[in-house]
């Protein structure tokens, strides 16, 4: 073969050679980066929560009678001592042709009696002033001997008697009277209309505020405790949110809360007033039961933004249960923990790969916290080095990479 031939299928397998070499050489992987950045660093607990009165006033009624119709209606404010609802007398049950009649018997016997009992009122005092006069008859007999002492103090004694069965008298007559009276009322001689029936009585609210539930707003005949109206102060509000058990534990009563998703266009700010000391248990959407507590918050934000809310209104609350100034942090998704046993240095338990000359290092580091989105890093890290967030499993450390392009 010619020189110039053995020099053309050298230069093409050379060139061929450079082309499997390039195909097959390792390729930089491409990763997604984030740098390390330094700020105020929270773990809180996020949950749904509801708005609820600190104080609510159902007002019962507390006699038993009519209920004239309430018009007060849901929103309306109440002073204290303002009339919500009037009780008047019910009115007497009807009455049948035979009952009636024995009423009527009633009476008319109550009435005779009245009558028997006067008539014995005035016969005892007719034995009275007889058994007077028969003692001073005595008394005049006795002095000028003609009579027994003995007859005398009988004389006496008779009198006392007729005293005491006048006295006797004059109780039946007030008993027949009372009789008469009871009689009279049980066959209606107090008709509706009269004074009487037309006295009422006012329930007055115990506290100011508004109006949240009108129980009974129609005209009706109520018993003794029926709830008649429902008062509170919408300007007294509280959240309570219910936090499964293992997160009330870090829940503890001071902790800042933010208030969020209520509707407004600030977040709210509020503190945890009490953790209640009973749980109980409630079914989740997935049907798995678990065992929650309430937690009370209070409102520290001004009225003035939060006046819309209202009771029972449906809000986000994030309980702030750790937070540090100045934390060098790095998103949640770039810290990975190490096998057991492969810690070294602090002992550290979890590691972030970080991009130091086009190559991936992998770097040990100290955990202080974790949240939804990023965790703080205590050491190992540098405020500005680039991590790798979710790192592939084609990353080892000193493998190349290269930043992903969107």
């Amino acid at each position: 073969m010619k020189r110039k031939t053995w020099i053309t299928l050298a230069a093409a397998a050379a060139g061929l050679a450079l082309a499997l070499a390039w195909a097959f050489a390792p390729r930089p992987v491409e990763v997604e980066l984030a740098p390390v950045t330094q700020g105020r660093f929270e773990i809180t607990i996020d949950e749904d929560g509801k708005t609820r009165l600190a104080d609510r006033y159902v007002v019962s009624s507390p006699l038993a009678g009519r209920l004239s119709r309430i018009t007060l209606r849901e929103g309306d404010p109440v002073g204290v001592g303002l009339a919500v609802a009037t009780l008047t007398p019910v009115l007497p049950a009807l009455l049948d042709e035979r009952t009636l009649r024995e009423l009527r018997a009633r009476l008319a016997a109550a009435q005779d009696n009245v009558q028997r009992s006067a008539s014995r009122s005035e016969r005892a005092k007719v034995a009275l002033d007889q058994a007077m006069i028969e003692v001073r008859r005595s008394e005049q007999l006795a002095q000028q001997g003609f009579i027994a002492p003995t007859k005398l103090d009988a004389d006496r004694l008779a009198t006392q008697a007729a005293q005491r069965e006048l006295e006797a008298a004059g109780a039946e007559r007030r008993i027949a009277g009372h009789e008469l009276e009871q009689a009279s009322a049980a066959l209606g001689a107090i008709q509706p209309g009269s004074t009487a029936a037309q006295r009422s009585f006012a329930v007055r609210a115990p506290v100011a505020g508004r109006v949240l539930r009108v129980l009974q707003t129609s005209e009706a005949t109520v018993a003794l405790g029926t709830p008649l109206i429902e008062l509170g102060d919408t300007t007294r509000l509280e959240v309570v949110a219910e936090l499964l058990t293992t997160d009330a534990l870090a829940a503890q009563p001071g902790s800042r809360v933010r208030i969020e998703r209520w509707g407004g266009p600030v977040d709210l700010e509020g503190r945890v007033r009490a953790v209640e000391p009973a749980a109980f248990t409630k079914v989740s959407a997935l049907g798995v039961e678990e065992q929650r507590v309430r937690v009370l918050i209070d409102l520290t934000s001004p009225s003035e933004l939060w006046q819309a809310l209202g009771d029972g209104y449906r809000v986000g609350v994030r309980i702030v249960t750790l937070a540090q100034e100045g934390a060098l942090q790095v998103p949640v998704s770039a810290v990975f923990p190490l096998p057991a046993g492969a810690a070294t240095g602090n002992d550290a338990a979890h590691a972030v790969f970080v991009v130091d000359g086009g190559r991936a290092r992998q770097v040990s580091v100290e955990l202080g916290g974790r949240n939804g989105s990023a965790a703080w890093i205590r050491g190992g890290l540098a405020l500005g080095q680039r991590v790798i967030v979710y790192p592939p499993a084609s990353v080892r450390d000193g493998v190349r990479v290269s930043a992903r392009t969107v």
